[in-house]
């Protein structure tokens, strides 16, 4: 009874929160509760479906969700680099030697077991967040420096988090190199570029992607490769057989992208950005029901352990706005460039770990640590870009 009570409360705040302006930027962390204490009560319910394991859904919900990122970039966002170089190096060089070391470093001073410390510093090797570029726009910071850093630190993902993770984590949990490198790029990479294809498909203005002729032809393709792709026995290939999976997820979304504009074009009357709201709202389901999952299959270590994760989370999180700000500062980035690098170095790709923890490393303790500290980057986030607005860069008040 109490567990239906708490769960009912929660779902009220989190509608309330979604329908109230000054509310809205909180409601998914308000649904992640509701997902974390239906799994605390009621844990077999997120066990299996109709004799499934629903862990199986965890890495194809993750490509989705990526797949759902590619199509917010495009070339340019890869290109910018070459317009940014200083700010963007280095971004990524503090993002990718203050957080795993962040991590280390709590893992090993807060004495968790194993599995859960290799986890926390699994989110701290993994690269930022898409979740970071709202933020970054919610502070009035350096948007296209956000996106470029997310876009790069995915890009390079498939060398750095295996690297550290070998090295950091290696000694508590055995870590595959080349397993992970591949299951990042199959379960990161491969929807990436699939939801970049996707973005031009919708955006482009060129003439083939108003042919309603062509863009039937394309999706047909798409959906029979995909078809194709799930059917053939890939193991001829090798490692690269473990793409497999990104492949019929990357080519099934971009035909059925591909029909949805078909489809909205007399639906939407002239609506283009339906996806832009059809996407998130997609992508937070799914990492509800992933975190929902986790928790479930991790009670017992939460109720022992659960607090004691959330002071890491916060810990780590801080540690990764404070570094990251003053860390640019002292590479002599201006102020918006530092906090828009602090942003990104404090926000890591919470998925993304929790795929690698349940896919590589089999480990739902692994996967704790991402499944608490996601929910408590976007509160955070929210709360550094609400102070940030406020406070204009002295910069900016003299133009």
């Amino acid at each position: 009874m109490l567990g239906a009570l708490v769960v009912i409360a929660l779902s009220s705040l989190a509608v309330l929160a979604t329908r109230s302006p000054g509310l809205r930027r909180y409601a998914f962390t308000f649904w992640v509760f509701v997902f974390v204490a239906a799994s605390m009560f009621y844990p077999a319910a997120f066990g299996t479906w109709f004799g499934a394991d629903l862990k199986v859904l965890i890495v194809p919900l993750i490509q989705v969700i990526t797949f759902g990122m590619g199509t917010t970039l495009s070339a340019r966002d890869f290109g910018r680099v070459f317009t940014m170089p200083w700010p963007v190096f280095i971004g990524m060089f503090l993002q990718y030697t203050v957080m795993p070391f962040v991590g280390f470093g709590i893992a090993t001073l807060l004495r968790f077991e194993p599995e859960i410390g290799a986890g926390i510093i699994l989110i701290g090797s993994v690269p930022g967040g898409v979740a970071s570029n709202l933020i970054n726009y919610l502070a009035g910071a350096n948007v296209a420096l956000s996106v470029t850093m997310t876009a790069v630190s995915t890009l390079i993902s498939p060398l750095l988090t295996p690297f550290w993770m070998k090295t950091l984590a290696g000694r508590l949990v055995p870590v595959d190199f080349l397993s992970m490198m591949y299951s990042i790029i199959n379960m990161i990479i491969v929807p990436i570029v699939a939801g970049l294809a996707a973005n031009r498909i919708l955006y482009s203005r060129k003439r083939w992607a108003r042919s309603e002729g062509f863009l039937g032809a394309l999706a047909g393709g798409s959906l029979l490769c995909a078809a194709a792709a799930r059917l053939l026995d890939m193991t001829f290939l090798g490692p690269l057989a473990q793409m497999k999976g990104g492949l019929v997820v990357g080519l099934g979304l971009i035909g059925l992208v591909t029909l949805a504009k078909i489809v909205m074009r007399h639906l939407a009357r002239g609506r283009e950005k339906w996806m832009d709201k059809a996407l998130p709202v997609v992508s937070m389901a799914g990492i509800c029901l992933i975190i929902a999952v986790i928790t479930a299959r991790s009670r017992n270590e939460l109720l022992t352990s659960g607090l004691l994760l959330v002071f890491a989370a916060v810990l780590h999180n801080a540690a990764g706005y404070f570094l990251g700000y003053w860390g640019s500062r002292a590479f002599r980035l201006s102020e918006i460039d530092s906090r828009t690098v602090s942003v990104e170095v404090g926000m890591q790709n919470g998925g993304m770990a929790t795929g690698i923890a349940m896919e590589v490393l089999k480990s739902a303790k692994a996967a704790l640590a991402p499944a608490i500290f996601g929910p408590w980057m976007n509160i955070s986030g929210s709360l550094l870009a609400s102070w940030w607005r406020r406070r204009t860069p002295r910069a900016l008040r003299k133009k």
